[in-house]
């Protein structure tokens, strides 16, 4: 096993962890990140195609992953494949290719069987239940029917990829997969305008705006001002509240011009 955490500095690494990943972070948030980081990948064969698509797992921080291939480097391997340098011919390609793949980012675990699939299959299977996610690169087709009605039993999303130059394929075998995101860090906060409690109604009630100093009126909560003019504007539209887009940003123009008013006269 290839495992890259360092115990020394980890609390500086955790403090740079936001701006490591901030793209991604933005994309898919702090709840994205926590299941990438707590995710387990298997590929099967280090093949040119299966460490690319490894490599885009780990740079953004996959928790985990294992190489199962029991194929010896040969100078063909090296002359495709980025990740197999041509000291490396005579090599186990799992080994050679984890130990590059971690050296893309010091926060990923990396590991190897050097095994043959078809032997695991016959006789422990099991060893892929602990996986989230199983990527076969280039098996032969009885080998991927095999595999693939194992993990399909056991709920295991399976990524098929074969390449031949420039031309492939890819195909996902998996049940039903739902993702629901709704970013909760961004979500609008509640500020119960609509149904004011009493204790909100009292204060927003006690600042008068018409008797404020510029600087005074600057300081003043935005919640303040909007429930004031949405207190004038139910007043005017038989207690009801901006509902249609039209209708919010007419009350938008409302509170732009009454900021005016309170501000100039």
């Amino acid at each position: 096993m290839i495992n890259n955490l360092n115990t020394d500095g980890q609390n500086s690494n955790i403090l740079n962890k936001n701006a490591k990943y901030d793209r991604q972070l933005r994309l898919w948030g702090n709840h994205g990140q926590t299941k990438l980081e707590n995710s387990r990948i298997c590929l099967i064969n280090a093949s040119t195609a299966g460490t690319e698509a490894l490599k885009s797992m780990v740079l953004p921080g996959v928790g985990y992953f294992s190489i199962i291939d029991d194929n010896t480097i040969t100078k063909e391997d090296v002359s495709k494949n980025f990740f197999l340098p041509f000291e490396s011919v005579g090599q186990n390609r799992a080994k050679v290719a984890s130990e590059n793949l971690c050296e893309l980012n010091q926060d990923v675990i990396g590991d190897y069987l050097v095994e043959n699939i078809d032997r695991i299959l016959e006789n422990k299977p099991e060893y892929l239940k602990s996986f989230n996610l199983v990527i076969a690169t280039n098996l032969k087709e009885n080998t991927y029917k095999h595999l693939a009605e194992y993990l399909w039993n056991e709920n295991i999303p399976l990524i098929s990829i074969r390449s031949f130059g420039l031309i492939g394929f890819l195909r996902i075998i998996t049940q039903e997969h739902h993702v629901v995101e709704a970013h909760p860090d961004n979500q609008l906060p509640i500020l119960r305008l609509d149904q004011p409690f009493e204790e909100l109604k009292t204060f927003c009630n006690s600042v008068d705006l018409n008797d404020m100093s510029e600087a005074e009126y600057s300081h003043i909560p935005y919640l303040i001002i909007l429930y004031k003019y949405l207190e004038l504007w139910k007043s005017q539209n038989d207690g009801k509240i901006p509902k249609n887009y039209k209708e919010k940003e007419a009350f938008k123009h409302f509170i732009k011009s009454g900021n005016v008013f309170f501000l100039f006269f």
